[in-house]
C-alpha cells in the first residue's frame, strides 16, 4: 500500500472516514483545528455529515444524537475543550453508546497555553466524567499508530457499547509523516454496521420501554442503576488482557525510561543515544493508558535495576501514579518532567538517565 505524508490531525480524521464514521461535530480550538476542517471537506464526499456545532457542549451531544441512531460518530478537541464535552461522554457512558474522540491535548489546568502537553492523564484515564465510567484509551507516539488506533477504536467502542479515546498530543496532532492508510470500507460494510446495531439504536418509533424506542442515560431506579454498574464494572475488567505495551531493551537495563505518547518516542531516541555510551536503559511504553499494562514493569529485573524514570510532559507527574503501581516498591521512581507547553527534551532524559546510572 502506498504511503501517504500527512499531518497528524488530518490523519485521524481521514483514518476515522475510512473506519466508516459518517456523523463528525465539534468546535474550533487549537491545536486540534485540522480534524474538523478535515471532516469538513471529507464528509460530504461519503455522504456523511459534518457540523460545526455552536459550542463544544452542543457539538458533543450531536455525537450523543447520532450515535444514538446507530452512525459511527467521532468528535475532537483539545484539553479544556474535552472538559466541556465531560458531560456528553458520560451520557454516551452511561447509555452504552458508542462513540470516538481525540485529544489533542495541550497544556493547562484552564485555557492554559496551545501548545503540546500530557496534563490530562489524569482526566483522560481516571475522571472522564462523572460516575466512575471508565473507558479504553489508546495513546499514540507516531502519526501511524494514530491513524491505526483511530480506526480500531470504532470497532472497540462497537463491540462495548462505550465511548473510545485517542490521547494524543499538540506534536502528534501538527507533525508530518508517512503513513499507510487503512482499506476504507465500503458502503455496504457502512450500511452493515449500522444495520447490526437495529436491536439498541433508536429508529424514531414512539416511545415504547420494551424495545428501546429511547436511548436513557441512567435510571431513577437504584436498583436498575446499581445493576447497570455492576455490568459496566464486569466490562471494564474484561479489559485488562488487552492492555498493550511496547518493552525496548528492559532485559539487561539498570535504568528503565516509563513513558507515553510523543514523550516516549523522544524517550526512545534518548535511549539509543545512551546505549551507544554504553549505558543499560531501556524503556517501557504504555500503548493502552487504560487499561494500563502494569504486568510490562514484571519485565525489568529489579536486581540490577536502580530507577525507573518517569518521562512525561506535566508538572505535577501524573502518569508517575500508574508506574508506581506497575513497579509495586521494588525499585526507586524518579521524574523528568517538563510542563505549560514546553516540550520534552531528548537532553533533559539523557541527562536524569546518566544521573541515576552514576548513582
Amino acid at each position: 500500500m502506498a504511503r501517504i505524508f500527512m499531518k497528524g490531525c488530518e490523519a485521524i480524521a481521514e483514518a476515522a472516514v475510512r473506519a466508516g464514521c459518517r456523523f463528525f461535530a465539534g468546535y474550533p480550538i487549537t491545536p486540534q483545528n485540522e480534524i474538523p476542517e478535515y471532516f469538513a471537506r471529507r464528509m460530504p464526499e461519503v455522504g456523511g455529515v459534518f457540523i460545526q456545532g455552536e459550542s463544544e457542549v452542543a457539538s458533543v451531544n450531536m455525537v450523543y444524537g447520532a450515535a444514538s441512531a446507530g452512525t459511527r460518530s467521532m468528535t475532537s478537541s483539545s484539553s479544556p475543550g474535552v472538559a466541556l464535552k465531560s458531560e456528553g461522554i458520560s451520557y454516551c457512558a452511561a447509555a452504552r453508546i458508542p462513540m470516538v474522540y481525540a485529544n489533542i491535548s495541550r497544556g493547562g489546568p484552564g485555557v492554559g497555553s496551545i501548545h503540546p502537553a500530557q496534563m490530562d492523564y489524569f482526566q483522560a484515564t481516571k475522571a472522564s466524567g462523572n460516575g466512575g465510567f471508565e473507558m479504553m484509551v489508546f495513546a499514540p507516539s507516531s502519526v501511524q499508530e494514530a491513524v491505526d488506533m483511530t480506526y480500531n477504536a470504532f470497532d472497540y467502542a462497537d463491540r462495548d457499547r462505550n465511548p473510545v479515546l485517542i490521547l494524543a498530543d499538540g506534536v502528534i496532532g501538527t507533525m508530518m509523516e508517512p503513513v499507510e492508510l487503512p482499506e476504507a470500507k465500503s458502503d455496504d460494510e457502512v450500511a452493515a454496521i449500522k444495520a447490526s446495531k437495529k436491536v439498541w439504536a433508536c429508529t424514531g418509533h414512539k416511545l415504547d420501554y420494551s424495545n428501546r424506542g429511547w436511548i436513557q442515560p441512567g435510571n431513577w431506579s437504584t436498583t436498575v442503576m446499581q445493576n447497570e454498574n455492576i455490568k459496566a464494572a464486569e466490562l471494564y475488567k474484561s479489559w485488562e488482557k488487552e492492555a498493550q505495551a511496547e518493552e525496548y531493551l528492559v532485559e539487561d537495563a539498570e535504568v528503565v525510561i516509563a513513558s507515553y505518547g510523543i514523550s516516549a518516542r523522544i524517550a526512545k531516541s534518548a535511549v539509543e543515544e545512551l546505549r551507544k555510551e554504553g549505558f543499560k536503559v531501556g524503556l517501557i511504553r504504555p500503548i493502552t493508558v487504560h487499561p494500563f499494562p502494569y504486568k510490562a514493569f514484571d519485565s525489568i529485573n529489579y536486581d540490577t535495576c536502580k530507577a525507573v524514570l518517569d518521562v512525561e510532559m506535566s508538572i505535577p507527574a501524573q502518569f508517575v501514579h500508574d508506574v508506581a503501581i506497575g513497579v509495586k516498591e521494588r525499585c526507586p521512581i524518579e521524574t523528568c518532567l517538563c510542563s505549560g507547553g514546553n516540550i520534552m527534551s531528548r537532553e533533559a532524559i539523557i541527562e536524569s538517565a546518566k544521573k541515576i546510572c552514576g548513582k
